[in-house]
């Protein structure tokens, strides 16, 4: 398992991009939208991880209810694995609650799944699939 990027919710993805590429030479490498999941993606290369900015597409969404609870900031961990269903499995034997158990497709095109923050010491962590985990 190894960390394959970390998300930051925010109300502007280009404008948090257009920031950290000044502040820190981050190229961007990808801008993508996930309609199933209400988010504009903009994803930076930070060298041995992605920093993925989310911008909600509208206030009644998982990422738009995250920023009316506060201000923007970290919104999860990522680790990729190379079986995401065997990880399922093995999590739910450790008693861990999910989010989706059920992998879906996101903003990488890849398998995801969320871990619920109860189960991670209140920090939401997704997993998602890569051949090269």
């Amino acid at each position: 398992m190894k960390l394959d990027h970390v998300n930051i919710a925010t109300p502007d993805a280009d404008a948090t991009a257009a920031l950290f590429a000044k502040l820190f030479g981050l190229p961007v490498v990808k801008r993508t939208t996930v309609p199933d999941q209400g988010v504009k993606v903009v994803k930076l290369d930070a060298g041995n991880a992605i920093v993925e900015l989310t911008e909600p597409t509208g206030p009644d969404t998982p990422v738009g209810r995250f920023l009316a609870k506060g201000k923007p900031g970290l919104h999860h961990l990522c680790f990729a694995v190379k079986d995401i269903r065997g990880e399922v499995a093995r999590l739910k034997k450790e008693g861990v609650e999910f989010v989706n158990e059920e992998p879906k497709l996101g903003a990488a095109g890849l398998p995801i799944v969320f871990l619920h923050p109860r189960s991670c010491g209140g920090v939401l962590v997704e997993l998602v699939e890569r051949a090269d985990a």
